[in-house]
């Protein structure tokens, strides 16, 4: 979000408290809603509780949930993720729970839907029809996406085996409303979804620009006779970072996903030709095909390009970027996931699971008789992302490239369980990471980092997966470009199989089952440590209980350590549990099957 907004949300605090509050608490500090004092010169407040909902969208940090699953393990022992993975998950302990977030979120957003009508933004009457259309359409969205994340973290099925979602709320709930409210079917609260999307859609443009004199012609016609004045105004560059029409289609393409995925979807292709469909008409917006292979300097590097990084503006986006947050110069991730040796903590350990998920460079899975692995040589010749988003042993990382050795009998911090943030698993976090930040206490540095909501590779992949599963590896239903297509694509831009044509990829691409894995895994690849191994493991059924394993390394010899830490999951933690406490408190919610 843009530093304007920030600026906003700031002087929404101070008009909050006041100063003489700060000395001795008023008799009543909350604000209260007033729509006589919804005026230009107030609006800060009605806007303030829009903001709530962009404040509580889930993906604002890093979840790093890989520490759940057989991607990665952490080396903090209070990690919530990691407790959930050792048997410690239930329904009154749950780390991955957007119960309350998301709820609250929804509660502020239909409050600003009750009262938008009310508030004069601003002074001309037609750029304030524009402000309460722009307002109501980002509501809207965000609403959908807040639902988007209950599911996706609470819908299951309920005791008598009906897939469930959540309650579905409206409107603001007050203290007279009934608050014992049950669980909607799981397609009627995707119908909700819909309904939101397609409302925030109508109401914002595609982006956020300023419209120049002369190109009059590029005002929507949905708005009515507007001025460039008044246009400008209400939906200029200056909002960019919030919700737009393009922000609404990428939310449908992800829920319709998660709806066509076998954990929620009974076999229906439909819904793989929905979700399939749904996603190119993001692609499309950004050339289609071209989305994955235009950006092939960025797509892969984004977080560490460091031109592009320099240069980025408020609320403006890379070419692999679809929504982000706003960027920070900071060192915080780098702190928690650096070597020892770098001043780090080495928090988050990818797996020797993930490694071997990683082809050789010819294309072919390190398992096949064709991909000449060399178990004695594991990192040569590989898939050139392996050493992009994971630091191996003898590699170089730091502003010095400084050698890490993560050997058994390594002779630095940085070695295999040597000290406590120490590797577990004898690899270290790469991606995400600046390796120009300087954590010396001596000489620290920050740098710029930003955290993406929605990347067009996710997008990629959501279109590749579902089109495969609606009309094969090489149908493309009304659309130009096959899972086929994108899966190359994807491939070429990492450069894995230029040398012999990808001939893996030539001999999958006949058969649906086989095309399915190999999209699964590059779906594995390209978004690691980006929240979406956890969900994306339950959505498809797949096994959870796969140990994460690590490797040790002595005298040039590689052993294989087969479990580093076991993965404890029940078959019914493939939905998430509905709270405890909420279950307590409400009669008429329904438990998801298995959980107590």
């Amino acid at each position: 979000m843009n530093k304007g907004i920030l600026k906003i949300l700031v002087c929404i605090a101070v008009l909050l408290t006041g100063c003489e509050d700060l000395i001795e608490p008023a008799i009543e500090n909350n604000r209260q809603l007033d729509p006589s004092a919804y005026l230009p010169s107030d609006s800060r407040f009605p806007f303030g509780i829009l903001l709530n909902g962009y404040n509580r969208i889930p993906t604002n940090s890093w979840s790093f949930n890989d520490v759940a699953t057989d991607d990665a393990v952490s080396n903090d022992q209070n990690n919530g993720y990691l407790k959930m993975a050792t048997g410690q998950w239930t329904a009154n302990n749950n780390p991955a729970s957007q119960w309350t977030n998301c709820f609250a979120g929804i509660q502020y957003l239909n409050i600003m839907l009750g009262e938008v009508n009310k508030v004069q933004w601003v002074t001309d009457p037609v750029a304030n029809r524009l402000f309460t259309t722009r307002i109501k359409g980002e509501a809207y969205g965000l609403r959908a996406l807040l639902m988007y994340h209950l599911l996706m973290t609470h819908a299951g099925k309920g005791t008598g085996g009906t897939m469930l979602g959540v309650p579905i709320l409206l409107k603001p709930q007050t203290t007279s409303d009934n608050y014992n409210l049950p669980r909607a079917s799981f397609d009627d609260c995707m119908k909700q979804i819909y309904l939101d999307l397609d409302s925030a859609d109508v109401k914002l443009p595609l982006d956020y620009q300023n419209i120049s004199l002369g190109q009059e012609s590029l005002i929507p016609s949905k708005y009515g006779k507007v001025t460039l004045e008044q246009y400008n105004r209400a939906f200029g560059v200056t909002f960019s970072g919030l919700f737009t029409g393009r922000i609404a289609k990428a939310v449908r393409a992800q829920a319709a996903l998660l709806a066509a995925s076998p954990a929620f979807n009974n076999g229906n292709t439909n819904k793989w030709a929905d979700a399939a469909n749904y996603a190119a008409n993001v692609l499309n917006l950004n050339g289609g095909l071209n989305a994955v292979t235009n950006n092939a300097a960025s797509g892969l590097t984004w977080y560490s390009n460091t031109a592009e990084l320099a240069n980025i503006k408020d609320g403006a986006n890379p070419p692999e970027i679809l929504w982000r947050n706003n960027w920070g110069e900071n060192r915080d991730l780098e702190q928690a996931n650096f070597p020892p040796t770098l001043f780090g903590n080495g928090r988050i350990n990818p797996t020797q699971n993930l490694v071997d998920a990683f082809p050789m460079l010819n294309g072919y899975p390190i398992n096949n008789p064709n991909s000449e692995y060399n178990a004695a040589d594991p990192y040569a010749n590989r898939d050139p992302r392996l050493k992009m988003f994971i630091l191996v042993n003898g590699a170089a990382a730091g502003v010095n490239n400084t050698t890490i050795n993560t050997t058994a009998n390594g002779t630095t911090n940085d070695a295999l369980n040597k000290v406590a943030t120490s590797t577990r698993t004898g690899y270290y976090l790469r991606k995400l990471l600046r390796q120009d930040v300087n954590l010396n206490p001596t000489s620290a540095t920050n740098q710029r980092h930003y955290k993406p909501h929605i990347r067009y590779t996710e997008i990629a992949l959501a279109y590749a997966e579902a089109a495969n599963e609606a009309w094969g590896p090489n149908g493309m239903g009304s659309n130009t470009y096959s899972a086929y297509d994108i899966i190359r694509a994807v491939r070429r831009r990492a450069g894995v199989g230029t040398s012999n044509n990808d001939a893996y990829l030539e001999s999958a691409k006949g058969n649906k089952e086989t095309m399915r894995q190999l999209i699964r895994n590059e779906r594995r690849l390209e978004l690691c440590f980006e929240g979406f191994r956890f969900w994306d493991l339950r959505r498809w059924n797949a096994e959870l209980t796969e140990p994460a394993k690590g490797v040790s390394i002595q005298n040039g010899v590689y052993t294989i350590l087969p479990a580093v830490q076991d993965r404890v999951f029940r078959n019914y933690m493939k939905y998430g549990p509905i709270p405890y406490s909420e279950i307590l408190k409400f009669s008429a919610l329904e438990q998801n099957e298995g959980w107590n």
